[in-house]
């Protein structure tokens, strides 16, 4: 159980006393009901607004409430009673260095609770200090990390990193002094590490360099657990209804997989694998199930790279080295877990003669964590629900397939494209155009014309496509020729082909 001692003699030390219990939570905001902590108010009810500075008088761990209305400062200690467990170390930081803060708080039967702290100038009043954007920052990314899964005394204080976006030396310190338990261990050790590196005066100012964006881009990326909460499976099936038309196949099985995410409270071992024509909505697929996890979404186009170290980053030893693809991909999401859209798997290349960019997934889509080639450190992926798109399963090695579930999409029917076209395209391009459905209006016969023109095309994009063209025409004649309304007869579409 660590202790706070503020107390900056570096002599004649007693064992400081720990007047705190600390009580483990995951909640994302505090309330007066579930506070940050508590303090004991048994010897005066505290103000709502109270200011002062945590400290330890070697004995004691307790707050220094400033009496506001005493002209020569006099100030009142009362003991800390409860800590939440993500905020004992940012509590310790507060009173090693003496920063002054204002609590708000609610008096109750058991201590006073404190749900908010502001860092306040020197002096006290209403006035905030110009470091008070680090300290909620702090707060707030304590109050989306999860509850160490202890608080002992074994923590060592050597100093490590993060920024807001953490790129400084010093936040990047302060960061991990304050939220260092809640990283994952490797990652933890490792960023004391490269703290280590970063800040040595006997390596190379271009090491130093290296180490510190390094560790910024790693604390920047918040590591949350890998466990999932039940989703509910009407919403799911609602979003796949209005995203998706037809694709029974495929919608039964993201529902089992939310079935299996419910049961389990972890992700599948297996991504999907999406093989059709272009335009049959594979990537479309793949936004509505980012959706119904509720999770971020980065694609990756393998057509684009044809070098293993364009997806792996490159060593340290040059100068111009830089993380790759996939730990980008982390760091623009914000967080660990996210659905990983791995367009066209089929069209990746050998390219430099290097090894083929796609087998660099393979350790990606097995669950036990990547390493980047410039981070030196493997970041979990058991977060991570890859969804790949191809249009040729052949071009893909048998390695990659075995780590997919494999799902065919065949083209769409006539009539399914009569029904995408009328529900979904039209609709969608009179929206994005801000033309009113009265005043571009298709008949049933036009769009049977439509589709007689699309029969040789696979998929629905280029039925968007259309539509786009029709709209923009409706949308000439009432602007140039004041029409109020575009009537669309098969006479009419065919003219538009021609």
């Amino acid at each position: 159980m660590p202790v706070f001692d503020f107390n900056s003699s570096a002599s004649d030390k007693k064992e400081a006393e720990c007047t705190y219990e600390v009580f483990y939570t995951n909640a994302q905001t505090a309330t007066p009901q579930q506070p940050i902590l508590l303090i004991d108010n048994t010897y005066k009810r505290w103000e709502h607004h109270s200011s002062g500075i945590f400290t330890n008088p070697v004995k004691r761990t307790t707050f220094e409430f400033r009496d506001e209305k005493d002209n020569e400062g006099k100030t009142l200690k009362a003991d800390i009673l409860k800590i939440d467990a993500r905020f004992v170390n940012l509590l310790k930081w507060l009173g090693e260095n003496h920063i002054n803060v204002q609590l708000s708080g609610e008096n109750r039967e058991d201590g006073y609770a404190v749900y908010k702290i502001r860092e306040v100038a020197f002096g006290g009043g209403t006035k905030l200090s110009a470091e008070d954007g680090f300290l909620q920052f702090m707060i707030e990314r304590l109050f989306e990390s999860d509850a160490p899964s202890d608080v002992d005394e074994e923590y060592e204080n050597d100093e490590s990193c993060d920024d807001m976006k953490l790129t400084s030396l010093q936040s990047i310190t302060d960061f991990i002094n304050c939220a260092g338990k809640t990283l994952p261990d490797n990652i933890r050790l490792w960023a004391r590490r490269n703290l280590a590196v970063a800040k040595s005066n006997e390596v190379s100012q271009e090491e130093r360099r290296h180490a510190q964006h390094a560790l910024s881009v790693m604390m920047n990326i918040k590591w949350k657990s890998d466990y999932f909460e039940p989703i509910d499976i009407d919403e799911a099936r609602r979003i796949l209804d209005e995203e998706l038309y037809g694709m029974e196949k495929v919608k039964q099985r993201i529902i089992e997989t939310i079935v299996q995410i419910n049961r389990t409270h972890t992700l599948p071992a297996y991504g999907i694998l999406l093989i059709g024509p272009a335009g049959t909505g594979k990537s479309q697929v793949a936004y509505a199930v980012a959706k119904i996890l509720k999770l971020p979404w980065t694609t990756l186009d393998m057509s684009s790279i044809n070098d293993p170290e364009q997806l792996t980053g490159s060593s340290r030893i040059y100068s111009n080295a830089k993380p790759g693809i996939i730990i980008d991909a982390f760091s623009v999401a914000g967080q660990s877990n996210l659905v990983f859209i791995i367009n066209e798997l089929d069209k990746a290349s050998s390219g430099k003669g290097n090894g083929n960019p796609a087998d660099v997934l393979l350790t990606l889509l097995d669950n036990i964590g990547f390493t980047d080639n410039y981070l030196e450190c493997m970041v979990p992926t058991n977060g991570v629900y890859p969804i790949a798109t191809a249009n040729d399963k052949s071009m893909i090695s048998a390695p990659l397939m075995s780590r997919f579930a494999v799902i065919e999409l065949p083209d769409y029917t006539l009539e399914e494209k009569k029904v995408i076209f009328s529900k979904y395209a039209l609709k969608k391009v009179l929206k994005r155009m801000s033309v009113k459905p009265e005043e571009c209006i298709v008949t049933d016969e036009a769009v049977d014309c439509v589709i007689e023109h699309m029969k040789n095309t696979s998929g629905i994009r280029d039925l968007e496509q259309v539509a786009e063209h029709i709209v923009a025409n409706a949308l000439y004649q009432i602007e140039a020729y004041h029409k109020k309304s575009v009537i669309y007869t098969p006479q009419m579409v065919d003219a538009l082909f021609d």
